[in-house]
């Protein structure tokens, strides 16, 4: 038999050869390349693409300041924006007498104290202000609906105010007060800080 018919002889058993091999799957977590060149992680490697970093220990969170959700600004207590006509009545007030009470209730003491009066903000500090509230747990503010005079080319509304909380140790705490708001009457030269409602007069008192 000459060399080309050997080679003959032999193609038919070299084919059948090739059909019965398996192919081996890859190892769990190894990669294979994809048609668009990125590599696909396997099974085990969980997920396609590159694998998340492992999550480092958090951080202990601050007892104040930004992220600790005491004094640190956030949410934003800002009274909303009312319309002109709302902004006249009772609804006015309201809505900055509430603003307040949220403001203490989530322990934004500087938001809070920054809705007071010139006046009141010169007779507590950002320091003394929130020192009455600092060493309390949980608190409550109540500010049920006061009354509404006209005098002088303003109004003013008049609320009571009661914030009750347990100090460090445990023991209630109450603090009573009043709070007293007032907007100028749409008069000529009014500002429009003026024309809103704004705390004229805060008074607060503990009484155990």
């Amino acid at each position: 038999m000459d060399r080309k018919a050997a080679v003959a002889a032999l193609l038919p058993a070299l084919f059948l050869y090739a059909c019965d091999r398996t192919v081996e799957p890859p190892e769990p977590g190894s990669t294979v390349a994809t048609s668009d060149a990125t590599a696909t992680t396997l099974p085990n490697g969980e997920g396609s693409g590159s694998a998340a970093p492992n999550p480092s220990p958090s951080s202990p969170a601050p007892t104040t300041g930004a992220g600790s959700g005491v004094n640190d600004g956030s949410p934003d207590l800002t009274p909303a924006v009312l319309t002109p006509e709302a902004e006249k009545g009772v609804k006015g007030a309201r809505n900055v007498m509430l603003s307040f009470a949220r403001a203490i209730e989530l322990k934004e003491f500087d938001q809070a104290r920054a809705m007071l009066s010139p006046g009141d903000r010169q007779k507590w500090s950002k320091a003394e202000f929130t020192k009455m509230f600092a060493d309390l747990g949980k608190i409550t503010v109540a500010v049920p609906t006061g009354t509404t005079e006209g005098a002088a080319g303003s109004s003013y509304y008049t609320a009571p105010v009661t914030i009750t909380a347990n100090d460090k140790d445990g023991r209630p705490v109450r603090i009573e007060g009043e709070a007293v708001l007032r907007r100028v009457n749409d008069v000529d030269g009014a500002t429009p800080a003026q024309l809103r409602w704004h705390f004229d007069k805060l008074t607060l008192d503990w009484t155990h």
